[in-house]
């Protein structure tokens, strides 16, 4: 092997390990809290109350989705449920799993909470990266009517959503394709 074949593959190697420190990076420092779009949705990983108060201060966060479904008994559950009632944020629970697909019918049920909640809005899910990419393409798609491509975008490796068929989170991918023409978008 030569020389500069090695240090091709270390480069590669590097750049791999970078963005993966960056996404983890985001992660820890920043809850893998994302605008969407500004002053109406915002994405985020599971927040706890000190998060809760941030958001509520600096983005004026007025309702939040919790995709993880309702779990009272349990101390994120419990805590967010609280931060939320001293903010004055109103608190939903929209259960889903990141590795089942949505129904149409539950798609829209969402799609209707996201026209109808007091904006802005943070949605999260656990990580911040399956539930939240599809609510969060689903938004784009059908609130703010932007162009496909740029809804996918919320289902990316940036976010931490793996976008493989590999992946047991496919199933994101998989309901986001099944609705594009409910969604407006042509046949791909």
């Amino acid at each position: 092997m030569s020389r500069n074949w090695l240090y091709g593959i270390a480069g590669l190697g590097l750049l791999a390990l970078t963005a993966v420190g960056g996404y983890a990076a985001d992660v820890v420092l920043n809850n893998n809290f994302n605008e969407v779009r500004a002053g109406e949705l915002y994405r985020s990983a599971q927040p706890d109350a000190r998060e809760i108060a941030s958001y509520a201060n600096r983005y004026q966060i007025r309702t939040i989705i919790n995709l993880r479904g309702s779990n009272p008994g349990t101390t994120w559950y419990d805590s967010e449920v609280a931060a939320s009632k001293v903010f004055g944020i109103t608190h939903v629970d929209f259960p889903m799993s990141a590795k089942r697909e949505l129904t149409q019918e539950q798609a829209r049920t969402l799609v209707d909470i996201f026209r109808t909640a007091q904006k802005p809005i943070l949605v999260h899910c656990e990580s911040g990266a399956d539930r939240s990419g599809l609510a969060s393409a689903l938004y784009l798609a059908a609130v703010s009517k932007t162009d496909e491509e740029t809804a996918e975008r919320q289902l990316s490796i940036r976010y931490g959503h793996i976008s493989s068929p590999l992946s047991a989170y496919y199933a994101m991918d998989r309901t986001f394709e099944a609705l594009e023409l409910w969604l407006g978008f042509k046949d791909s």
